[in-house]
């Protein structure tokens, strides 16, 4: 009996991707999933333009500069000092400002901006008549600090929104969509037990989001490393824990797409509307810090969270709500959150299982 069951789902499964992926009203789900990489591939090129911009200043530059000979610029130093340090700027403006003394006599007072660069970091400095009076280091591209860019826009975007909407738009309509088009009767109609469809069902939901979301999830890694050197690449993914994190982002996408997948299976067989389920699982989510621990238990933000390989750090002064908002308070060990996950994710279908069986078709009131 259970091979049997086994090739029904199968068969449900083949019939349903078919419908899932190629479904008009699912084609603005694609459009959710490529934003993430769209806005990496912006920030590569971004990046890799001003990493040629300060190539080619250190190529101009008389002297091949060091990070240390940028740092032992300080202000006070005249204009003779830093070019017998640094040696000839690569970018020398000037300019010559007419100031007004309190004796209404007119002082000519020159202002000079050299630019020095070793290939990863500028150096910007404003002489006053010789003397620097304004010292700016800029920091180059880090690979190293970039992961937190890319890890909150994994977790505040592609997570809370584009996996969240993604799942809604899939899931949401496995049943409810089959209504809308009025042949939810045919499946009933066929000699398969409900929950034997309604798993089937799920599974090609899955199988949807999964391709759909991790394909974006490596195309934003892809993206997102392009622009730096393979020296510089290979040394994050081989001896920074890069591809460990690569992979636990992976991970965490398709534990999301079967939280959520579950809990909108069942507000698609609930209710009609799918406007109020969806508000009120999106300020469940939003609200978890603010929950007393075991309530924290019962959403999928929260696991999602605490798999995180890259923690997003709280910058200073912000507001202790939002401050918490971004920190994850009491997180569980890896485990526990794919167990816990896992867990929810189970009662979620155990619920559809009954209301499938007990589940009534009257098109009128559609």
């Amino acid at each position: 009996m259970k091979t049997f069951w086994w090739r029904q789902i199968k068969a449900v499964v083949r019939l349903e991707l078919k419908k899932t992926f190629f479904a008009k009203r699912g084609l603005w789900i694609y459009l959710v999933a490529a934003l993430p990489v769209f806005l990496f591939m912006a920030y590569a090129m971004a990046v890799s333009r001003e990493q040629g911009r300060m190539t080619e200043m250190a190529h101009e530059g008389g002297k091949e500069l060091t990070y240390q000979d940028l740092l032992a610029v300080k202000p006070g130093m005249t204009n003779d000092e830093v070019v017998a340090l640094l040696g000839k700027p690569d970018v020398h403006f000037y300019w010559t400002e007419h100031r007004h003394t309190s004796a209404q006599r007119i002082e000519d007072i020159l202002h000079e901006k050299y630019n020095y660069s070793d290939g990863q970091h500028s150096l910007y400095v404003e002489f006053v008549n010789g003397k620097a009076e304004t010292v700016m280091l800029g920091e180059g591209s880090n690979l190293i600090r970039d992961s937190i860019v890319f890890a909150g826009v994994f977790q505040f975007f592609f997570l809370r929104l584009g996996l969240f909407f993604g799942c809604l738009g899939i899931f949401m309509n496995l049943f409810r969509g089959e209504v809308l088009d009025r042949s939810l009767h045919f499946y009933f109609l066929a000699p398969i037990r409900r929950e034997v469809l309604m798993l089937g069902k799920f599974l090609a939901g899955l199988i949807a989001t999964c391709t759909i979301f991790v394909t974006s999830e490596v195309l934003q890694t892809t993206a997102f490393l392009w622009a730096y050197r393979p020296s510089v690449r290979n040394l994050y993914l081989y001896h920074n824990h890069g591809l460990e994190h690569a992979a636990a982002y992976v991970g965490i996408t398709v534990l999301a797409c079967i939280g959520y997948g579950a809990f909108f299976l069942i507000a698609g067989m609930f209710f009609r509307n799918p406007i109020a389920p969806t508000a009120v699982i999106l300020i469940w989510e939003g609200i978890n810090p603010f929950l007393p621990a075991v309530l924290k238990q019962f959403s999928v933000i929260y696991y999602l969270k605490s798999l995180s390989p890259v923690d997003v750090p709280t910058p200073p002064g912000m507001h202790p709500v939002l401050a918490l908002l971004i920190s994850n308070s009491n997180p569980v060990s890896a485990p526990v959150a794919v167990l816990g996950l896992l867990t929810v994710a189970l009662i979620a279908l155990c619920v559809s299982s009954l209301r499938v069986r007990r589940m009534e078709i009257n098109y009128t009131t559609e």
